[in-house]
Parts: C-alpha cells; sequence; structure tokens
C-alpha cells in the first residue's frame, strides 16, 4: 500500500499555479477563514539606568561613489552626497558638564589609484547642511570647505578636521535628544588627471 506523501506549501502552491496556468477551468479552493482570534501582544520597556552616552552612526554603506558633473575645460568635478550623520544623546542633565558641547569632525586621505596615482585631499571639498537641527537651534552646520584649485580663505580642502557639525551647548539641547547631518561632497582635479579608480578615506570624528 502507498503512503500518502507530504508535499511542502510552497511546491503545491507552485504545482497549483502552473495548474492554472495551464487550464483555466481549474477549481479554486475556497480559502475564508472559518474562524479568527485576536492576540494581545504587550511588552514593558524600562528606563534605561546608568549614564547614557553621546553616540555618533552613520547611515546606509560604508562606501559611496563620487560621478562627474559640471566638469569644463579646465577643471573635472565628481560629486556626491555623504551618507545622513546622525548624533544621539542619551545622558542625563547631572551627566553633561558645564559649559560642555559636541562637535563632528571630518578629514580624508588621499585618493590613490590601483595604478599609484594619487590626488590629495586638498582637492576633496564639501559642503555640510543640517537635516534634522532640532528646535532649539542650539546644533550649527559647518561652513563649506572649498577645494585648492577653487579661491578664498576656505580652499584648504580636507587635509585636516573640518567641521559637520556641533551643538554649541549639549546641555541646552540635551532634551532633544538626536540629530542629522550630511554635506555635498565635491573632488575638484585639473583637467590632466590621470584617469583610473581612485579610493579614499573619509574619517568622521564625534568629540566634546
Amino acid at each position: 500500500m502507498t503512503k500518502n506523501k507530504v508535499i511542502p506549501r510552497a511546491l503545491a502552491l507552485a504545482a497549483g499555479c502552473t495548474l492554472l496556468a495551464g487550464v483555466g477551468t481549474a477549481a479554486i479552493a475556497d480559502t475564508s477563514a472559518k474562524d479568527s482570534q485576536e492576540i494581545e501582544v504587550n511588552v514593558d520597556i524600562a528606563k534605561l539606568e546608568g549614564p547614557g552616552a553621546l553616540a555618533m552612526t552613520v547611515a546606509g554603506a560604508s562606501s559611496m561613489t563620487l560621478t562627474e558633473s559640471g566638469s569644463d575645460d579646465l577643471v573635472r568635478q565628481f560629486t556626491g552626497t555623504l551618507p545622513a550623520v546622525s548624533v544621539t544623546d542619551t545622558r542625563a542633565a547631572e551627566d553633561v558638564a558645564e559649559g560642555a558641547y559636541w562637535y563632528v569632525l571630518g578629514t580624508a586621505s588621499a585618493f590613490t589609484s590601483d595604478t599609484g596615482a594619487s590626488i590629495g585631499a586638498e582637492h576633496l571639498g564639501w559642503n555640510p547642511r543640517l537635516i534634522d537641527g532640532g528646535e532649539s537651534g542650539g546644533v550649527a552646520e559647518g561652513e563649506t570647505v572649498d577645494t585648492v584649485l577653487d579661491a578664498g580663505p576656505d580652499n584648504v580642502g580636507l587635509v585636516d578636521q573640518e567641521l559637520l557639525a556641533m551643538a554649541w551647548d549639549s546641555n541646552e539641547v540635551l532634551e532633544e535628544g538626536s540629530w542629522t547631518a550630511s554635506a555635498d561632497l565635491f573632488l575638484r582635479t585639473p583637467s590632466t588627471v590621470e584617469p583610473g579608480s581612485y579610493r579614499s578615506k573619509l574619517t568622521l570624528s564625534l568629540f566634546e
């Protein structure tokens, strides 16, 4: 006597789909529920104990790609957007020193290619902007940092640590708890730059 085989649900559904596709008169089983019940799901989330923390997170993947945009006969330009950078502060007011302030700085290494060619970090600039700076006005974005190919006093690129965002007073913005910033990045090189795939590391650091 042949035993009935248990067909996995996914295979049974696939077979049913094939049958329905090939034969227009195939019957469809009644899938309406015969009965239903609701289950209440509860959870108690206790208040965090301890000093809390000031922390930074960067959204998305750990890499990004600049694409060519706005080039001319003399300068090639490559642009992109820095992933969202969030700062959170879960500390109690008594755990924050009077007069303390936090700030996020960014610095880049030189771009190097697989062939050994190099583009200095002075060719990479950014335009910081707040995505969510809170309502108090106590968090500000950094100034635009231009590249060595631009005119002006801030044409140093991201060679040194440059300001992305900061809180003027950690205590004054503490109740807001979270803030987010980003930046428009731009790499500007001479039109004679050696072609290739280049890589740089942009390091973001949170200080207080």
